[in-house]
This record gives C-alpha cells, sequence and structure tokens, in this order.
C-alpha cells in the first residue's frame, strides 16, 4: 500500500500514519524526519540540507525530492509506505508520480476551527517534551507538570496567530493538491473532528483503504 497522507497542521496525520504503519507493516515517512537522518547521518544531502537551513533559506524542491526518492528506495518500502508532509506542491506531486504509482491519497478534513482549539490548547513541559492539552488531556495541576511539578509552556507555534498563518501557508501550496489528486481519482477523504478519538479516526481510514 503506497499512501500519501494530506491534511492541514493539527489534522492528526502523524497519530493515524502510526497506526497505520503498524497495521500494514509499511514505514511512516514523514521529510521533516528525513532532514533530520540525513543531517545526522552526514549524508551528502544532509550536508547541504544543514548548510541552507543554517543560512536561513528554505530546502529547494530538488533536495527535498531526492531525499524521498532515496528513502523509497530502500527494501523497507518494498510493501509500500505512507508519506507525510510530502508533497506540499504540485511540482512534487509530479517529481513524485514519476518515481511510483500511489494506491492511495488520504486527506484528512478538519475545520480551521477546531484545528485551532486543538493546537492552541497544547502545553509543553520545558526539560522533558511532555505534552498535555487544556481540554483534552490535562495535567493533574492545572499549567504544571505532572512528574516534575515544572510550569507549562505554550510554543509560539501553537499560538492561535501563528496557527491561522500556517493555516493560510497550508491553503495556498497544499490545497491544490487535493484536486490533483481528486482528478486521479485516488484522493479519499477521511472526515475528523476534536470529539472523534485517534481509534475512530484510523477505523475511519481502514474502512476507506479497503
Amino acid at each position: 500500500m503506497k499512501m500519501v497522507f494530506l491534511g492541514p497542521p493539527g489534522a492528526g496525520k502523524g497519530t493515524v500514519a502510526a497506526k497505520a504503519k503498524d497495521y500494514y507493516s509499511i514505514p511512516h515517512i514523514s521529510t521533516g524526519d528525513l532532514f533530520r537522518n540525513n543531517i545526522k547521518n552526514e549524508t551528502e544531502l544532509g550536508k547541504q540540507v544543514k548548510a541552507i537551513l543554517a543560512s536561513g533559506s528554505l530546502v529547494p524542491d530538488s533536495i527535498t525530492i531526492e531525499m524521498v526518492r532515496q528513502r523509497i528506495a530502500e527494501p523497507d518500502c518494498e510493501k509500500g509506505f505512507i508519506l507525510d508532509g510530502f508533497p506540499r506542491t504540485i511540482a512534487q506531486a509530479d517529481a513524485l508520480a514519476d518515481m511510483v504509482e500511489l494506491d492511495a491519497v488520504v486527506n484528512f478534513v478538519i475545520s480551521n476551527e477546531e484545528v485551532v482549539e486543538r493546537l492552541s490548547g497544547r502545553r509543553m513541559c520545558p526539560s522533558t517534551g511532555r505534552i498535555y492539552h487544556v481540554k483534552f488531556n490535562p495535567p493533574k495541576v492545572e499549567g504544571k507538570d505532572d512528574e516534575t511539578g515544572e510550569d507549562l509552556i505554550q510554543r509560539d507555534d501553537d499560538k492561535p496567530e501563528a496557527i491561522l498563518h500556517r493555516l493560510d501557508v497550508y491553503a495556498e501550496q497544499t490545497e491544490p493538491l487535493i484536486n490533483y489528486y481528486r482528478e486521479k481519482g485516488i484522493l479519499k477523504d477521511v472526515l475528523t473532528s476534536n470529539s472523534m478519538n485517534p481509534d475512530k479516526v484510523f477505523e475511519a481510514t481502514k474502512a476507506i483503504l479497503k
């Protein structure tokens, strides 16, 4: 099963991908992890990415595409894979189409209001990275980490204005992919909301992939 997961930030793609990875016995490939692994292993591409990021520039499509090409050529991808965070643009989707034929593109549909509620409610323990949510997963004592007692913080990218900016970027860059894949007949929508737990979203995903 060769799949791409689409959806705005906060749609729960990563959570469902972790479940799908185990269920289908295929790797979950996120571009963020690809960048980090290449930098850590000091590959040729990793050195290029490190230098580009250090300069404050964006990683060009050509490098991202080559990283994905190399990753999906590895033996553990023979049975399939889940791509998360790639493609982000039509140019990347065209490049992916030249590499492999996809079985499905799963589009996680959630309203902007629910994304803001989901992400803006996150709180983090600075020393451990443990994540809470003021509504869905609150700490035992408000504003304090359960184990260390430290004050929890809200990351800058989880503040409402930052979330709305990320949603605008997603709409501008990535939403055109929804029409691109719908026209190819391989797009499958999964409706999700803050009232659905991850297991329910995964069951819905499995159902549309049958």
